[in-house]
C-alpha cells in the first residue's frame, strides 16, 4: 500500500536550505519515494490552513519511510533542517 508524506516547512534561512532540497533528493529515491509537490502555490478553498510551504511525498511502504528516515545519510540533512526550518511532517496511509 503506497504512503504519503505530507510536509509543511516554513524556511528560516533560505541560504542554508539550499543545501537540504540539494541532497535529499537522491535519498528520497534511494526508498523508493518519488516528489509529488515541491513547494507549488497553493490556495485554500474551505476553512482555515496556515501551511507556509507543502512537500508531498509517495513511498511504497511505511518501511520505505522509516528506512529514509533513519538512513545515516539523512541524519546530517535532518539536523540541518532543524536548523533553518521549523517541519511538521505527516505519514497518511494512502490507496
Amino acid at each position: 500500500m503506497a504512503v504519503y508524506v505530507l510536509v509543511d516547512i516554513d524556511v528560516r534561512e533560505p541560504g542554508p536550505y539550499e543545501d537540504y532540497k540539494r541532497g535529499v533528493p537522491p535519498l528520497i529515491a534511494r526508498h523508493g519515494g518519488e516528489y509529488l509537490v515541491r513547494g507549488g502555490a497553493f490556495e485554500v478553498i474551505e476553512g482555515s490552513f496556515a501551511a507556509k510551504r507543502l512537500v508531498l511525498f509517495r513511498f511504497p511502504d511505511r518501511a520505505s519511510v522509516q528506512a529514509f528516515w533513519d538512513d545515516p545519510e539523512y541524519q546530517e540533512l535532518k539536523a540541518l533542517r532543524r536548523r533553518v526550518a521549523e517541519t511538521t511532517m505527516v505519514v497518511i496511509d494512502g490507496l
